[in-house]
């Protein structure tokens, strides 16, 4: 199996990289599941969930969130009346992204269909600790605030939500962050992060962190999260049992494709290539409109051969969230195909819905100020677990 650790290597043999803090070339998500172990969502499965669920997502139907690990396990305690719970978060290192934002809508759908506590957070100490970043303490906890107002736009159950960041929460966590951290030795994160001698000892140490949450409750935690991120569930669920605690679960997606074209991820350090949620219509119609095109050269062309909707970077974003109805998405597919449609005209299409939908949260982002409270301190949730202290039980 490609490690974590070798990036370099991984992408010399399969033409792509995914680790927890890079993805590079283009994704082959078929031999990343084989190479991470995980399992494909399977129609049965689907099918189980969305009955559970009372009702579909697109983003499951079109398998944007395509992998996992024991769903079918949160299925079979959510059958018996034992539950679960959602664990998600977000590195603050700077303004969020659509790519960034999208995932949250899923793991919302989520706690509406099974009515379930979600635990989001917000990695400051992490993004501090990364060197290559630059970012100082202050700035991480800037951009956590920022941060948090974004995801509490999406529309949370209040009462449900807590929302943490490491540096604050810490002396909760900490107690059941050194069991977790006794249990993993060097040569472990070593080989799953590709951590060397030069690795300061907070980002060593860190993986322990991330870890906590999922053990935040005595019952299986589901994490919906990018694929990228799945190293952190393996070395948990290597340990959970011994501390007396579910192996979690997860629930995959693919990435966003950037608007440079098929290869590697949005990113925030490539401005050029992301759509900010802070945006204003004109920034969105300016950077959609220079996106990777799957059209051919010329109008005649396009209209003789026909484009290619699977390199197409405004189709691929109408798939991947902004076009709901599965019709529509498959008949802009033809009309491409066909070259009926045209790269043009496929852009002006997205642009229409990437500025509504930044519209609408921007004017929610607005009135989560006066929510932030309820996410952090003082909702249900968030009182209980600031007097949660996680003990030192054996």
């Amino acid at each position: 199996m490609a490690l974590f650790g070798q990036p370099k290597n991984n992408k010399q043999e399969t033409g792509f990289s995914v680790t927890p803090w890079e993805v590079t070339g283009q994704v082959d998500y078929e031999r990343l599941v084989k190479e991470f172990g995980t399992e494909l969502i399977t129609d049965e499965l689907l099918q189980r969930l969305v009955s559970l669920a009372g009702g579909s997502n697109h983003m499951l139907r079109r398998r944007i969130f395509f992998s996992h690990r024991d769903l079918n396990h949160v299925l079979d305690d959510y059958e018996a009346g034992r539950g679960f719970f959602l664990y998600t978060g977000r590195g603050p290192s700077g303004p969020m992204h659509i790519g960034h934002i999208i995932p949250f809508h899923f793991t919302k759908w989520l706690q509406e269909r099974f009515s379930v506590n979600l635990y989001i957070q917000i990695t400051d100490d992490e993004k501090f600790l990364e060197e290559k970043r630059g970012l100082t303490l202050e700035e991480t906890r800037r951009w956590s605030y920022e941060n948090i107002l974004d995801i509490i736009a999406v529309g949370f159950d209040p009462d449900r939500t807590f929302i943490f960041q490491d540096v604050d929460f810490i002396g909760n966590m900490y107690p059941l962050a050194i069991r977790v951290a006794r249990k993993v030795n060097f040569s472990w994160v070593r080989a799953v992060f590709g951590f060397d001698h030069q690795t300061n000892i907070g980002m060593i140490f860190y993986p322990a962190i991330q870890i906590v949450p999922a053990l935040f409750e005595r019952r299986r935690c589901l994490i919906p999260a990018a694929i990228d991120q799945d190293p952190y569930w393996r070395v948990q669920r290597d340990i959970a049992e011994s501390l007396g605690y579910y192996k979690t679960a997860a629930i995959h997606s693919k990435f966003l494709m950037p608007l440079s074209g098929p290869e590697g991820k949005m990113s925030a350090s490539q401005r050029e290539t992301a759509i900010f949620l802070s945006d204003d219509a004109k920034s969105v119609r300016k950077k959609i409109w220079q996106a990777f095109s799957g059209g051919q050269p010329t109008v005649e062309l396009h209209r003789k051969y026909g484009g290619n909707p699977d390199v197409d970077v405004a189709y691929q974003w109408l798939y991947y969230f902004f076009e709901e109805d599965d019709r529509k998405v498959e008949q802009l597919r033809q009309d491409y195909m066909s070259g009926k449609l045209l790269s043009g005209e496929m852009k002006e299409i997205l642009i229409e819905k990437v500025v509504k939908f930044l519209e609408r949260h921007q004017e929610a982002r607005e009135e989560a100020r006066e929510k932030y409270h309820l996410f952090t301190r003082e909702g249900k949730l968030a009182q209980q677990m600031w007097e949660t202290k996680f003990g030192l039980e054996t």
